[in-house]
């Protein structure tokens, strides 16, 4: 069934969709005070992928980047807009609604911000049921929908339209040079696809998720409850039903660079027993990709890697982790559509230059119990 989303249901919104970014898909704080300023004191209509109609014409937009270039580099708020009204004319055919590339991060924010300027209604699914950092990694191009032609715009009017075919990993290359040229961040409409084709390739109902996970949080948080037992009571009847925790200690080391478009690097959580050698490193590349525990892989892509603050359980991003946090770390299982094989040539380890083959977070969790 639609709802209405209105300016009141933001904060937890981001709350949630960081969680579900798994340390990357941008800051979601940024995109929320966007959505703010252009929304007001009107709502969102967002559809229920069940609610779609076959013919329905859906054109996703998004922004795409290294997150710590968005933290330094504000969007003028134009330019996902731009993006989408050049695609239509591109295709000669206009958006009926607009939908999330991925649920995590700014790019949660990203589609209700073009709403709010166009009235659009905003499809509850998305591509990637957590945030990935390529283009390509989309639960569309798995299940056959391709993402050219691709509209992106910048912050000072520029447009490109790039066309690739099918080629959704040239698609991804050529975008990601111009938005490199555009000073690290560009806005992006691509993945256009008909209502049938949402229902059969997209994430279902990930906004609804991210808006309950980020609720849940602050509710527990209130009434003195864990809200680690809160998320995985939330989490337990939807797609996502399996959390472990991963470890628990505090950030003692993190190397990050920004290379080719994305923010990489590694971080060390220690025990907070000082006379334990108990230690995980986490990889990342824009999101978390691996965690390994004293060497042994604990969770590893598709499934989320998720740092929390651990009392709180405010997640933290790649960008900002620091040395002396003290944190909690969750595993998360993805949607079974993402783990076939297929989903798994396109965002699996082996998709990231990584050995490891992939091992689900719940199994990992029965091994070390």
């Amino acid at each position: 069934m639609s709802w209405q989303l209105t300016s009141a249901d933001l904060p937890d919104l981001a709350r949630g969709a960081t969680l579900l970014g798994t340390g990357g898909g941008g800051d979601p704080y940024i995109g929320k005070m966007l959505v703010e300023q252009v929304l007001g004191d009107r709502s969102i209509t967002i559809l229920d992928p069940e609610d779609l109609t076959d013919d329905m014409f859906v054109i996703p937009t998004a922004q795409m980047g290294a997150p710590t270039v968005m933290i330094e580099k504000i969007p003028a708020g134009f330019e996902a807009t731009l993006a989408l009204r050049t695609l239509e004319e591109h295709l000669g055919r206009t958006a009926d609604a607009t939908m999330p590339i991925e649920c995590g991060g700014i790019n949660s924010m990203i589609p209700l911000m073009v709403a709010a300027e166009t009235g659009l209604p905003v499809v509850d699914a998305d591509g990637m049921g957590r945030a990935f950092p390529e283009l390509s990694m989309e639960t569309f191009a798995v299940y056959g929908v391709h993402g050219s032609p691709l509209a992106l715009a910048g912050e000072r009017g520029e447009r490109v339209i790039i066309d690739t075919g099918d080629d959704d990993r040239q698609m991804e290359w050529l975008a990601r040079g111009i938005t490199i040229r555009l000073g690290g961040v560009g806005h992006i409409a691509e993945y256009a696809m008909s209502g049938a084709d949402v229902k059969r390739t997209a994430v279902p109902r990930t906004i609804s998720m991210a808006l309950a996970l980020g609720r849940t949080i602050r509710l527990a948080r209130e009434a003195h409850r864990s809200p680690f037992e809160a998320i995985a009571e939330t989490l337990s009847t939807t797609l996502y039903p399996h959390v472990r925790e991963l470890f628990v200690g505090k950030v003692t080391d993190v190397e990050r660079r920004t290379t080719e478009g994305f923010a990489r690097g590694t971080a060390i959580v220690s025990a907070s027993d000082p006379t334990s050698d108990d230690r995980l490193e986490i990889s990342f590349q824009n999101e978390n990709l691996i965690a390994r525990r004293n060497g042994e892989v604990v969770a590893i892509v598709p499934d989320l890697i998720c740092v929390v603050d651990h009392e709180s359980a405010e997640p933290i991003t790649t960008e900002g982790l620091r040395y002396g946090q003290r944190v909690r770390v969750l595993g998360i299982s993805t949607p079974e559509m993402m783990r076939t094989p297929e989903a798994l040539q396109a965002f699996g380890p082996t998709a990231f230059g990584l050995t490891e083959p992939f091992s689900p977070v719940e199994t990992a969790g029965e091994r070390r119990a």
